[in-house]
């Protein structure tokens, strides 16, 4: 797991920034500090690394015109407030957020520090923004389309499984985002008839009952949102060869899922820079609307496929963006 230090945490990803000396503490503190915060139960590396690379892109370079103070809840959602109000007392300028629960945590703790998500599902429904086109108050940035991609997923599901009928949808109940990702895969449902079974999961524990019931009660396929602990769910789904799809394009890529339909992750985090340095130069985040994805990218695990024993359609190969062999 990654620790909330900054320090150590830069170190772990091979960027760490040496302690400057006392006399450049006066000049230091001078700098714009951009806080960040992760749920943490997903490597953030991928999001740290192209986001500061995306400020890089825009001059930024750290330790001499921008600091940075990242915190990880490493999983658990109940750390979210602490450490958002931790962030608040440092009287950093930007908290830049991923997740939902992460941006929801930032806005109750402060209503004057600008807010940017890097990618946050339904902000409208979840109350983080009054509108797309218009924000209000201290929170911007990137609405991704998670709750929609979820349900086309169950299309997905059918194009590979035309037989599939039954699908489970394991929701997070400690993420407010769940609401809106439930509807959508329901509609997808309703739209293919395909019977939507939700199964609501706030623990590790219930992760591991939820599939130890399937050895019982069979689903055809299961979703998994993506708050939840995705590689353990991935795991647990190939051990009972039950097939999972989610949307996070790692899920399929690095975590052994079947499948996965995403935003281009890259483009998120890099626009998510964009917005700090706008704010940065006095923009205000109320003024700033909202954007969402615009590329999506089809992936498929063959190696999973095969294991499953599942015969890919060459149609649907065709249309994936890549092909993990």
């Amino acid at each position: 797991m990654f620790d909330m230090r900054r320090r150590e945490f830069i170190g772990l990803l091979g960027g760490a920034a040496a302690v400057r000396p006392l006399a450049a503490h006066a000049q230091q503190l001078k700098m714009p500090t951009v806080g960040a915060l992760v749920i943490g139960n997903i490597n953030p590396e991928q999001f740290w690394r192209e986001f500061r690379q995306g400020l890089r892109d825009l001059g930024y370079v750290e330790g001499q015109n921008i600091r940075f103070e990242f915190r990880s809840a490493e999983g658990h959602l109940d750390r979210l407030p602490e450490l958002a109000a931790e962030l608040v007392r440092l009287k950093i300028d930007i908290i830049v957020t991923w997740f939902t629960p992460a941006a929801l945590a930032a806005k109750q703790a402060t209503l004057e520090i600008p807010i940017v998500m890097a990618e946050t599902g339904d902000p409208v429904g979840t109350g983080l923004v009054a509108s797309l086109p218009r924000p209000g108050g201290n929170v911007t940035g990137i609405a991704s389309a998670t709750a929609e991609l979820a349900g086309k997923s169950v299309q997905l599901i059918r194009d590979m499984l035309p037989w599939a009928r039954r699908v489970m949808a394991l929701a997070n109940a400690t993420d407010p985002f769940s609401k809106p990702f439930l509807e959508q895969i329901k509609l997808g449902g309703e739209a293919t008839g395909t019977t939507i079974n939700p199964v609501w999961i706030s623990s590790s524990e219930e992760l591991e009952t939820a599939f130890a019931s399937m050895e019982k009660d069979r689903p055809d396929a299961v979703i998994v949102q993506p708050s939840l602990p995705s590689k353990r769910a991935a795991e647990l789904a190939l051990k009972l060869r039950v097939p999972a799809v989610s949307v996070p394009r790692w899920f399929a890529e690095e975590q052994g899922g079947l499948m996965s339909y995403s935003a281009r992750y890259v483009d998120l985090f890099r626009k998510a820079a964009v917005y700090v340095d706008k704010i940065l130069k006095g923009a205000q985040p109320a003024d700033l609307p909202v954007e969402q994805p615009t590329h999506f990218e089809l992936i498929i695990n063959m190696k999973t496929a095969k294991a499953l024993g599942i015969d890919v359609p060459p149609t649907l190969l065709a249309r994936a963006d890549v092909v993990i062999e």
